[in-house]
């Protein structure tokens, strides 16, 4: 056997019988269909888990399909984007922290607003914690925690639930197409 015969049975080995790095993105052979390291523009999909610091969880995928999103077009909070970006199929990834500057950023004064009773409909009776919606100046409607019940006015709170928590992740990269 000649050397350019034998590196071309090495090339072909390789490719479809073993992992090969190019460039530090793993691919693997595709008799067992595996796929190349998440990156931006990859579909995926995920199963995961989100808690808080204190262990309460928040949101999770068991017992559900898997998300779906497209990486790289703002479809997920930043920060956990960055973290399946380099996951391969398979792979789990079990203690992602999230600061809140990542995830859904810190609690805006601006987004607290004052709103007479008056202006509420008649059949809801406004209590502290209460989940509404409001109408915003585009027709859209805006979801809203009732913050503080008053005399004359009821307190709303137009920011995400989870503004201004640190955010924790169990996330296992299921597919990249």
């Amino acid at each position: 056997m000649d050397f350019n015969h034998a590196y071309k049975c090495t090339i072909i080995f390789c490719t479809f019988a073993a992992a090969i790095n190019v460039e530090n993105q793993r691919y693997f052979d595709f008799k067992h269909n595996y796929m190349s390291v998440a990156k931006s523009g990859d579909a995926v999909k995920v199963h995961y888990t989100g808690t808080l610091n204190d262990g309460t969880v928040f949101d999770s995928s068991e017992g559900k399909d898997p998300l779906a999103f497209t990486l790289g077009e703002g479809q997920m909070i930043p920060g956990f984007e960055t973290a399946v970006m380099g996951m391969n199929v398979g792979d789990v990834k079990s203690d992602v922290t999230i600061p809140s500057a990542e995830a859904y950023g810190a609690p805006r004064e601006d987004m607290v607003i004052e709103v007479p009773k008056t202006n509420v409909p008649e059949d809801i009776d406004p209590q502290v914690g209460q989940q509404l919606a409001v109408t915003r100046p585009d027709g859209q409607p805006m979801p809203v925690t009732v913050k503080e019940v008053k005399d004359d006015v009821i307190v709303l709170d137009a920011n995400h639930p989870l503004a201004g928590k640190d955010l924790v992740f169990k996330i296992e990269l299921v597919s990249i197409n």
